[in-house]
């Protein structure tokens, strides 16, 4: 997109935007590539993150023996919870500073990769553990340094994690999710290898490429990078910038993807092209939020999913209630972008027809109508619930919910229309159900 669509707004606000991004190698068998990369890093002793149910597959054992095959020594971290949380993170920050590795490799979805980051993050740099969680949570405290290197592998077309400096969990105490933002946590690269998507099921794909497209609209209409106060330094200027000119070419992109392959990637995993076409929005969609950021459908959905009571998703583990990340940030979308098209109803049209909509003939008031029910027609038909009731919730919750989304500041304020506990609840009651 032009930079000219970006005007300067006065005195006091940003007049530039900083472009980061992991170096990403993208290709069927890519993650062959993985012991060579980690050998050119400088790496010898890797501490390898997955999961249980990944530690099962051939993808772990081709990592695991390319490491192998470079001479270098592997020591397995499988001991990723689905959801993370402190309770995890401490776990893998324990195992960590025992092996004392000199590298990281990541093997799974959003997961598995930021629980790899939490790790890398407390072994390198101890600290009280909420010295670093994102503020008012936590202290806020930036990242004195860099951090080891960390190789990530997605195993799923959906966090975008792999390409961001981004790490979310459940705070126990709190009930709800929050997170650490650094740089210093991006992956130093990304090898993206749509093979890994073959075995995910259809319930699986559904979730996390909903996650994708909410990456992508959000970052799109959030607040835009001149509408942000200039920081008092340029280098503490913040990742979640706003919509910029760089996040706007991966959104876009990313947006016509989901349109066109999203619901054929859920309904035949043998549909090679729809899925390798959902990974590649997968990674352009990360790019695009790990400069942007995204605002209130993420920050209502850390509540949704941190206060879940018994629900449990078809495709998941059935261990414990589960409302799966990109399915939290998705039930919440409708309701949102209805109510932030008005603060630039253009943009919206724009994504709506990117993800398939007919919008000919529509005025601006329209935007957010419209927007809506191409996103509820996506849900439906990839076996999304119908919103938030559909999980469990009811009014009787707006309150609690309304709370733990409030803390969620660093992503409420990238939203382009006030997120005031007012409208937090309203939204929320707007979301129970949609159809």
């Amino acid at each position: 997109m032009e930079c000219c669509r970006y005007h300067a707004v006065g005195e006091g606000f940003d007049s530039a935007f900083t472009v980061d991004a992991s170096r990403v190698t993208f290709g069927r068998g890519c993650l062959a590539e993985v012991g060579d990369r980690a050998r050119a890093l400088g790496m010898r002793r890797v501490a390898l993150f997955t999961d249980a149910g990944v530690a099962r597959l051939a993808h772990f054992e081709k990592v695991r023996e390319s490491l192998r095959a470079y001479g270098l020594e592997v020591e397995v971290f499988q001991d990723v919870r689905v959801e993370p949380t402190d309770r995890s993170f401490l776990d893998a920050w324990r195992f960590a500073a025992d092996f004392r590795p000199d590298g990281y490799v990541s093997l799974g979805g959003g997961s598995v990769i930021d629980t790899c980051k939490a790790a890398n993050l407390y072994a390198t740099w101890p600290a009280d553990f909420l010295t670093y969680v994102n503020a008012p949570v936590g202290e806020g405290r930036p990242v004195p340094g860099p951090l080891k290197p960390h190789i990530a592998c997605p195993t799923t077309s959906g966090t975008g994690s792999e390409v961001t400096g981004i790490t979310i969990f459940d705070l126990l105490s709190m009930g709800a999710k929050t997170g650490i933002a650094s740089p210093a946590l991006r992956p130093t690269e990304a090898l993206v290898d749509p093979d890994c998507t073959a075995t995910l099921p259809g319930e699986v794909v559904a979730a996390s490429g909903l996650d994708v497209l909410s990456h992508a609209l959000e970052s799109y209409t959030a607040r835009p990078f001149v509408r942000r106060t200039a920081p008092p330094r340029p280098h503490l200027r913040p990742m979640s910038q706003g919509a910029n000119p760089w996040s706007d070419l991966g959104c876009r992109e990313a947006l016509r993807l989901m349109g066109s392959f999203l619901e054929r990637g859920v309904a035949d995993a043998g549909d090679h092209e729809a899925r390798e076409q959902l990974m590649w929005a997968a990674t352009l969609a990360g790019i695009a939020f790990g400069n942007a950021g995204v605002h209130a459908p993420h920050g209502m959905a850390y509540a949704v999913a941190g206060l879940v009571k018994d629900f449990r998703p078809p495709g998941y583990p059935s261990e414990e209630p589960l409302v799966p990340h990109g399915m939290a940030v998705i039930l919440n979308a409708p309701a949102v972008f209805r109510y932030t098209a008005e603060e630039s109803p253009e943009r919206h049209l724009e994504a709506a027809t990117w993800l398939g909509a007919d919008a000919r003939g529509a005025a601006p008031g329209d935007a957010g109508e419209v927007l809506a029910q191409r996103l509820i027609q996506l849900m439906r038909a990839v076996g999304m619930p119908n919103g938030l009731g559909g999980v469990g919730y009811t009014g009787a919750d707006v309150a609690a919910l309304t709370e733990g989304a409030f803390p969620q500041q660093r992503l409420l304020q990238n939203a382009p229309r006030e997120m005031s506990r007012p409208v937090l609840s309203w939204l929320f009651e707007s979301a129970l159900g949609y159809w």
